[in-house]
């Protein structure tokens, strides 16, 4: 979110100075006066707009230029998940690769970006925008993308002086080769094992000149998986997509697709042809206590 010029923030006198606003905020914006105890805006020029101290007030006696009274939204605990209901969803969501051909609901699609959107992001940028294709046209050529680059690397990588090059510096590049080979072979056999048939795609991408771009865009993509195992709509992260682009150094694909950004993250989505009635358990959760 680009920075907010000329912010208003005040806080009003019904203000109870139980000092939540400044516990919250994360720019230490506001202060309590040690005469008189009452809070004060003492560093307007460090807000970031994140809305915590509009949103922990119990009074509603602060007021910020940016939230208007129809931004915030009361809302009672007892209505979101508890957390075994969302342990549950955790341990359900399955990147099922099985979609039937029936198109997505649009007011579906959206529900699942808008969860995406609502993700954290660092210094509360909002930086993460998401593309939507449904287009049978442009789908087919994010398959092809992939291919050609695959095929590229490939041809590269298996030449004879490069190979033996590669082996001298030890690179991890030739273990993808067989993978890449692989989809390669089953595209050509009339396998795809880019889309697999899913009817929208959703690409996540921000600014590469933030330092957080990746982080923010990964949890967009997280908080837009959960909703869309909760709207029964099946995904899968699309990983030989995604590894394609980061192999486009120029992105001239990503700009065909009128995206000047870098794309961190895409989504394949579907119809489920099946509904799974059973989860797995991993393997037991270890972890340090330090």
């Amino acid at each position: 979110m680009e920075h907010i010029k000329d912010i208003q923030i005040s806080v009003a006198h019904k203000c109870i100075r139980c000092g939540r606003c400044i516990a919250v905020c994360p720019s230490d914006v506001f202060g309590k006066d040690n005469e008189t105890g009452l809070i004060e805006v003492k560093q307007k020029q460090r807000c970031i707009s994140c809305g915590q101290c509009v949103a922990i007030c119990p009074t509603s006696s602060i007021h910020h230029s940016y939230f208007q009274q129809k931004d915030i939204h009361p809302y009672k605990i007892e209505d979101c998940p508890n957390s075994e209901q969302f342990l549950l969803l955790c341990k359900k969501r399955r990147s099922n690769r099985a979609f039937s051909s029936n198109p997505i609901p649009l007011d579906v699609l959206k529900k699942i970006i808008e969860a995406g959107y609502y993700a954290p992001t660092a210094h509360n940028s909002q930086n993460v925008k998401f593309t939507l294709i449904t287009s049978q046209t442009v789908l087919q050529q994010l398959v092809d993308f992939t291919i050609k680059k695959y095929k590229g690397i490939v041809e590269r990588l298996t030449h004879p002086a490069i190979m033996r090059f590669i082996r001298l510096l030890k690179s991890n590049y030739i273990s993808y080769i067989p993978m890449m080979q692989r989809v390669i072979q089953e595209y050509e056999n009339g396998n795809d094992l880019i889309l697999r048939n899913a009817t929208a795609v959703i690409l996540i991408h921000a600014d590469e000149n933030d330092y957080f771009s990746s982080t923010n865009a990964n949890l967009a993509y997280q908080n837009a998986s959960l909703m869309a195992e909760t709207l029964h709509i099946s995904q899968f992260y699309m990983g030989f997509l995604c590894s394609a682009i980061n192999l486009d150094k120029r992105r001239k694909f990503t700009k065909k697709l009128g995206i000047q950004d870098k794309i961190y993250a895409a989504m394949a989505l579907g119809i489920p042809k099946f509904e799974f009635s059973h989860y797995i358990n991993k393997k037991n959760c270890e972890f340090d206590a330090l």
